[in-house]
């Protein structure tokens, strides 16, 4: 029976999984309501179609910091993609040359950055950084990432600690064990270390830290994790270059906004001067029209990329990808619009169930 929708490929990467990588992969924090209201949220907002319209040419095509995409669906950073499929995050990377979208790589990647550009010399890769309490560290993976070719730098924000995941404490995942996180040792470690972590999380980080990082590097910045109006005026104060509405998938603060409540706030806040993205709950094109009608610049995907892996690695990925592609072209002919400028905020309304 082929899968011809995203939930499709959730159920078969349950099956094919382990418990416990399954429940990595799906962890959230606390009592996971916030991972809850991502989806729901967006089953509040109904469609404005507009018909007669002449919808026999509809392009899904649109910028992001510049740089074309085939569609407004991008790979959101996800960790450790080896869990999913042996080629892991090179797998990820093919499927995103191949779709012609943007692939964030994590700075917890199970390949290193240099074997993932190897793979996809042409791919349109962003970086995205934890950043480490060693400097001199964050420093030497911001210059790789830039001379290997990467496009943007990524910077999470809404983790300057981990998030309590209660099933990874029950199954005792220890994911250090388990794989390398080669990216973040030196290429003397790399080459000789066992499977150890060399720096932290840097839990110190502030606003004032952002001019260091736009010293040292030409890429633009963008700050994944903002939720809130005040946030969103210091991320243009400090001259980043976007935003990504984001609450880590629920798995940081459990009972935050969901990211498509949040995104109308920052995007209001921003006026236009920076590009906003999200990232959270998306599962449809639907979805995908309803969150460009409300401000987003394009999506990013997680959990459902790593679904994709699991059912057939780079093919899989492809697979879920061309779904929610094919989906959101559908919809915007559906809803009358011909092209990404024509989606607008006259196209939703608010659900009063």
């Amino acid at each position: 029976m082929p899968l011809v929708c995203l939930k499709d490929f959730e159920a078969h990467a349950r099956e094919r999984l382990s418990k416990s990588s399954w429940d990595f992969i799906e962890g959230v924090a606390d009592e996971g309501i916030t991972k809850d209201d991502n989806i729901a949220a967006f089953k509040k907002i109904r469609l404005r179609p507009r018909f007669l319209r002449d919808v026999s040419e509809v392009d899904t095509r649109t910028t992001v910091q510049g740089e074309e995409i085939s569609a407004p669906i991008c790979i959101s950073p996800t960790a450790f993609h080896g869990i999913a499929w042996p080629d892991g995050e090179m797998s990820t990377a093919r499927a995103a040359q191949a779709v012609g979208i943007c692939y964030v790589t994590s700075t917890f990647s199970s390949c290193t950055l240099e074997d993932i550009v190897t793979s996809v010399p042409k791919g349109l890769r962003w970086f995205q950084l934890y950043v480490q309490s060693d400097w001199q560290l964050n420093k030497q993976l911001i210059q790789r990432v830039e001379s290997l070719g990467f496009k943007a730098l990524v910077i999470t924000v809404d983790a300057p600690i981990i998030g309590k995941r209660r099933e990874d404490i029950r199954n005792q995942f220890n994911l250090k064990k388990r794989l390398l996180l080669q990216d973040l040792r030196s290429p003397t470690e790399r080459n000789s270390m066992p499977c150890t972590q060399s720096s932290s999380i840097n839990a110190s980080l502030c606003w004032n830290n952002l001019s260091w990082f736009q010293s040292i590097t030409q890429l633009p910045i963008i700050l994944k994790g903002i939720l809130t109006k005040e946030d969103a005026e210091l991320a243009v104060k400090h001259n980043v270059h976007g935003i990504i509405v984001s609450n880590h998938g629920g798995r940081q603060l459990d009972e935050v906004p969901a990211s498509i409540d949040a995104l109308s706030e920052v995007v209001a806040a921003v006026k236009g001067k920076i590009e906003v993205y999200l990232d959270g709950g998306v599962r449809t094109g639907t979805d995908v029209l309803k969150a460009l009608a409300l401000g987003a610049k394009c999506i990013f995907l997680g959990r459902p990329i790593l679904w994709g892996l699991a059912y057939k690695g780079e093919d899989g990925v492809e697979e879920v990808l061309n779904i929610l592609k094919n989906e959101f072209h559908a919809s915007m002919s559906l809803a009358g619009c011909r092209s990404v400028a024509e989606i607008n905020r006259d196209l939703i309304q608010f659900s009063k169930l």
